[in-house]
Protein backbone atom coordinates (compact mmCIF):
# COMPACT_ATOMS: atom_id res chain seq x y z
CA UNK A 1 0.00 0.00 0.00
CA UNK A 2 1.29 3.65 -1.16
CA UNK A 3 0.76 5.42 1.88
CA UNK A 4 2.12 8.61 0.10
CA UNK A 5 -1.07 8.67 -2.42
CA UNK A 6 -3.10 11.84 -2.09
CA UNK A 7 -6.21 12.07 0.25
CA UNK A 8 -8.57 11.96 -2.26
CA UNK A 9 -7.39 9.02 -3.96
CA UNK A 10 -7.67 7.05 -0.61
CA UNK A 11 -11.29 8.61 -0.02
CA UNK A 12 -12.00 7.40 -3.73
CA UNK A 13 -10.81 3.75 -2.70
CA UNK A 14 -12.14 3.75 0.54
CA UNK A 15 -15.82 4.43 -1.39
CA UNK A 16 -15.48 2.77 -4.78
CA UNK A 17 -13.49 0.03 -4.02
CA UNK A 18 -14.49 -3.29 -2.70
CA UNK A 19 -15.71 -2.13 1.01
CA UNK A 20 -17.92 0.59 -0.09
CA UNK A 21 -20.41 -2.08 -2.57
CA UNK A 22 -20.54 -4.31 0.66
CA UNK A 23 -21.93 -1.20 2.80
CA UNK A 24 -25.53 -0.25 2.25
CA UNK A 25 -25.84 1.17 5.87
CA UNK A 26 -25.14 4.95 6.15
CA UNK A 27 -21.51 4.58 8.53
CA UNK A 28 -19.62 3.88 5.25
CA UNK A 29 -15.45 3.95 5.44
CA UNK A 30 -15.51 7.73 3.82
CA UNK A 31 -17.47 8.96 6.31
CA UNK A 32 -15.15 7.51 9.21
CA UNK A 33 -11.92 8.83 7.38
CA UNK A 34 -13.44 12.58 7.47
CA UNK A 35 -14.75 11.69 11.27
CA UNK A 36 -11.21 10.45 12.13
CA UNK A 37 -9.37 13.69 11.05
CA UNK A 38 -11.62 15.58 12.43
CA UNK A 39 -11.04 14.29 15.51
CA UNK A 40 -7.19 14.43 14.87
CA UNK A 41 -7.82 17.98 14.13
CA UNK A 42 -10.09 18.68 17.28
CA UNK A 43 -7.03 17.42 19.14
CA UNK A 44 -4.09 18.93 18.54
CA UNK A 45 -1.49 19.38 21.41
CA UNK A 46 0.95 21.82 20.60
CA UNK A 47 4.69 22.14 22.26
CA UNK A 48 7.44 24.36 21.97
CA UNK A 49 7.82 23.64 18.16
CA UNK A 50 5.49 20.16 17.44
CA UNK A 51 2.13 20.17 16.95
CA UNK A 52 1.21 16.43 18.60
CA UNK A 53 -2.24 14.75 17.62
CA UNK A 54 -3.81 11.53 18.74
CA UNK A 55 -2.13 8.15 17.52
CA UNK A 56 -5.10 5.77 19.02
CA UNK A 57 -8.46 5.71 17.57
CA UNK A 58 -11.53 3.78 19.14
CA UNK A 59 -14.64 3.57 16.39
CA UNK A 60 -17.97 2.73 18.49
CA UNK A 61 -20.50 1.27 15.65
CA UNK A 62 -24.01 -0.30 16.10
CA UNK A 63 -24.75 -3.48 16.07
CA UNK A 64 -26.42 -3.30 13.03
CA UNK A 65 -23.72 -0.93 11.45
CA UNK A 66 -20.63 -3.63 12.80
CA UNK A 67 -22.23 -6.83 10.97
CA UNK A 68 -21.49 -4.90 7.77
CA UNK A 69 -17.92 -4.97 8.43
CA UNK A 70 -17.44 -8.73 9.24
CA UNK A 71 -15.06 -10.25 7.27
CA UNK A 72 -13.68 -6.66 6.00
CA UNK A 73 -12.63 -5.32 8.81
CA UNK A 74 -9.38 -5.62 9.20
CA UNK A 75 -8.77 -4.36 5.36
CA UNK A 76 -10.67 -1.23 6.36
CA UNK A 77 -9.27 -0.42 9.48
CA UNK A 78 -5.82 -0.40 7.55
CA UNK A 79 -7.28 1.95 4.97
CA UNK A 80 -8.50 4.64 7.29
CA UNK A 81 -4.91 4.36 9.44
CA UNK A 82 -3.27 4.83 6.22
CA UNK A 83 -5.86 7.98 5.47
CA UNK A 84 -4.97 9.28 8.91
CA UNK A 85 -1.17 9.05 8.73
CA UNK A 86 -1.56 10.60 5.24
CA UNK A 87 -3.65 13.49 6.54
CA UNK A 88 -0.89 14.08 9.54
CA UNK A 89 1.79 14.14 6.96
CA UNK A 90 0.11 16.97 4.45
CA UNK A 91 -0.54 18.85 7.69
CA UNK A 92 2.90 18.93 9.54
CA UNK A 93 1.29 17.17 12.21
CA UNK A 94 3.50 14.50 14.70
CA UNK A 95 2.01 11.31 15.65
CA UNK A 96 3.75 9.19 18.85
CA UNK A 97 3.41 6.13 16.94
CA UNK A 98 1.12 5.17 13.63
CA UNK A 99 -2.45 5.37 13.76
CA UNK A 100 -4.01 2.71 15.45
CA UNK A 101 -7.68 2.05 15.18
CA UNK A 102 -9.89 -0.50 16.96
CA UNK A 103 -13.89 -1.36 16.40
CA UNK A 104 -16.02 -1.84 18.89
CA UNK A 105 -19.80 -2.60 19.28
CA UNK A 106 -21.88 -0.19 21.43
CA UNK A 107 -26.03 -1.51 21.81
CA UNK A 108 -27.09 2.29 22.55
CA UNK A 109 -25.70 3.28 18.98
CA UNK A 110 -28.90 2.93 15.87
CA UNK A 111 -28.17 2.06 12.75
CA UNK A 112 -26.17 5.32 10.88
CA UNK A 113 -24.98 6.50 14.72
CA UNK A 114 -21.14 6.29 15.63
CA UNK A 115 -18.51 6.99 18.17
CA UNK A 116 -15.33 7.97 18.15
CA UNK A 117 -12.72 8.29 20.84
CA UNK A 118 -9.09 9.72 20.30
CA UNK A 119 -6.24 9.30 22.39
CA UNK A 120 -2.48 10.50 22.81
CA UNK A 121 -0.83 7.79 23.91
CA UNK A 122 2.77 7.59 24.60
CA UNK A 123 4.91 5.29 22.15
CA UNK A 124 7.05 2.99 24.31
CA UNK A 125 10.56 3.20 24.78
CA UNK A 126 10.55 6.63 22.99
CA UNK A 127 13.90 9.05 23.83
CA UNK A 128 14.75 11.76 25.38
CA UNK A 129 15.65 13.57 21.85
CA UNK A 130 12.43 13.50 20.70
CA UNK A 131 10.12 14.33 23.81
CA UNK A 132 6.95 13.65 24.34
CA UNK A 133 3.78 16.22 25.21
CA UNK A 134 2.33 15.49 28.78
CA UNK A 135 -1.02 13.86 28.26
CA UNK A 136 -4.07 14.73 29.00
CA UNK A 137 -6.22 12.13 29.63
CA UNK A 138 -9.59 14.31 30.48
CA UNK A 139 -9.21 16.26 27.30
CA UNK A 140 -8.06 13.46 24.67
CA UNK A 141 -10.58 10.43 26.20
CA UNK A 142 -14.01 12.01 25.73
CA UNK A 143 -16.55 10.09 23.01
CA UNK A 144 -17.58 12.19 20.31
CA UNK A 145 -21.09 10.25 19.34
CA UNK A 146 -22.16 11.64 15.61
CA UNK A 147 -25.63 10.39 13.61
CA UNK A 148 -24.85 10.63 10.10
CA UNK A 149 -28.43 10.92 9.17
CA UNK A 150 -28.86 14.50 11.28
CA UNK A 151 -25.10 15.18 10.88
CA UNK A 152 -25.45 15.82 14.98
CA UNK A 153 -22.02 16.31 16.83
CA UNK A 154 -21.23 16.81 20.30
CA UNK A 155 -20.19 14.80 23.43
CA UNK A 156 -23.19 12.56 25.25
CA UNK A 157 -23.63 14.88 28.36
CA UNK A 158 -23.58 17.92 26.52
CA UNK A 159 -26.13 17.18 23.99
CA UNK A 160 -28.89 18.99 26.39
CA UNK A 161 -26.69 22.28 26.69
CA UNK A 162 -26.30 22.52 23.59
CA UNK A 163 -29.82 22.74 22.68
CA UNK A 164 -30.11 25.94 24.88
CA UNK A 165 -27.16 27.47 22.79
CA UNK A 166 -27.81 30.30 20.93
CA UNK A 167 -27.14 29.68 17.16
CA UNK A 168 -24.15 31.98 15.16
CA UNK A 169 -23.97 32.67 12.49
CA UNK A 170 -21.26 34.24 10.22
CA UNK A 171 -21.95 37.28 7.57
CA UNK A 172 -18.82 36.68 5.08
CA UNK A 173 -18.47 39.47 2.03
CA UNK A 174 -22.66 39.76 2.35
CA UNK A 175 -23.21 36.02 2.86
CA UNK A 176 -24.63 34.58 6.34
CA UNK A 177 -23.58 31.23 7.09
CA UNK A 178 -24.91 29.25 9.36
CA UNK A 179 -22.74 27.68 12.33
CA UNK A 180 -24.10 24.18 12.86
CA UNK A 181 -25.17 23.38 16.69
CA UNK A 182 -22.35 21.57 17.63
CA UNK A 183 -19.63 24.08 16.35
CA UNK A 184 -17.31 23.37 13.34
CA UNK A 185 -13.82 24.45 12.17
CA UNK A 186 -13.40 27.04 9.73
CA UNK A 187 -10.54 27.11 6.71
CA UNK A 188 -9.59 26.35 3.21
CA UNK A 189 -10.10 22.44 3.11
CA UNK A 190 -13.31 21.00 1.79
CA UNK A 191 -13.91 19.03 5.04
CA UNK A 192 -14.65 22.65 6.72
CA UNK A 193 -17.72 22.67 8.11
CA UNK A 194 -16.91 26.86 6.82
CA UNK A 195 -15.22 26.98 4.03
CA UNK A 196 -13.12 30.36 3.17
CA UNK A 197 -11.36 30.72 -0.60
CA UNK A 198 -8.34 32.47 0.61
CA UNK A 199 -4.94 32.00 -0.11
CA UNK A 200 -3.72 33.29 3.92
CA UNK A 201 -6.57 31.35 5.53
CA UNK A 202 -4.98 27.68 6.37
CA UNK A 203 -6.70 24.71 5.68
CA UNK A 204 -7.79 24.00 8.97
CA UNK A 205 -7.33 27.04 10.26
CA UNK A 206 -9.97 28.03 13.62
CA UNK A 207 -12.48 26.19 15.57
CA UNK A 208 -16.19 27.49 16.77
CA UNK A 209 -17.82 25.62 19.73
CA UNK A 210 -20.25 26.41 21.95
CA UNK A 211 -19.34 26.18 25.43
CA UNK A 212 -22.02 27.35 28.41
CA UNK A 213 -24.19 29.51 26.87
CA UNK A 214 -22.08 31.45 24.75
CA UNK A 215 -19.20 30.65 21.98
CA UNK A 216 -15.80 30.66 21.43
CA UNK A 217 -13.01 30.77 18.64
CA UNK A 218 -9.43 28.69 19.09
CA UNK A 219 -6.50 29.07 16.31
CA UNK A 220 -5.46 25.40 15.43
CA UNK A 221 -2.19 26.31 14.75
CA UNK A 222 -2.68 28.62 11.27
CA UNK A 223 -0.46 30.34 10.19
CA UNK A 224 -1.90 34.21 9.99
CA UNK A 225 -3.30 33.32 13.61
CA UNK A 226 -7.32 35.11 14.32
CA UNK A 227 -7.97 38.62 15.40
CA UNK A 228 -11.18 39.11 17.29
CA UNK A 229 -11.32 42.90 17.38
CA UNK A 230 -8.10 43.67 16.12
CA UNK A 231 -6.44 41.85 19.06
CA UNK A 232 -5.01 38.41 18.21
CA UNK A 233 -6.18 35.61 20.18
CA UNK A 234 -3.70 32.39 21.42
CA UNK A 235 -6.26 30.57 23.53
CA UNK A 236 -10.05 30.00 23.42
CA UNK A 237 -11.76 33.22 23.04
CA UNK A 238 -15.21 34.18 23.54
CA UNK A 239 -16.90 35.35 21.02
CA UNK A 240 -19.97 37.95 21.47
CA UNK A 241 -22.85 38.67 18.54
CA UNK A 242 -20.95 42.10 16.33
CA UNK A 243 -17.24 40.61 16.99
CA UNK A 244 -15.60 40.67 13.99
CA UNK A 245 -12.78 37.90 13.17
CA UNK A 246 -10.17 38.36 11.05
CA UNK A 247 -8.90 35.17 9.33
CA UNK A 248 -5.89 35.47 6.43
CA UNK A 249 -7.22 38.57 4.56
CA UNK A 250 -11.54 37.19 5.32
CA UNK A 251 -13.18 39.83 7.68
CA UNK A 252 -16.36 38.10 9.56
CA UNK A 253 -18.76 39.36 11.43
CA UNK A 254 -20.18 37.17 14.50
CA UNK A 255 -23.64 37.20 15.05
CA UNK A 256 -26.15 35.18 17.47
CA UNK A 257 -29.61 33.94 16.07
Amino acid sequence: MNLLKSVETTIANLVEGAFGRVFRSEVRPMELARKLAREMDAHRTVSVSRVYVPNEYSVWLSPEDRERYQGVEHEVIDELSAYLLEHARREDLILASQPHIEFHTDERLALGEFGIQARLVRAPGHSDEHPEPPVNEEEHGQTMIYSTSARVRGPVQEIQARRRTPRALLVVGGRRLLVPPAGGVIGRSRDCEIVLDDAGVSRHHAELRPAGDGWTIADMGSTNGVLVNGEEIRAAHSVHSGDRLELGSTEILFELG
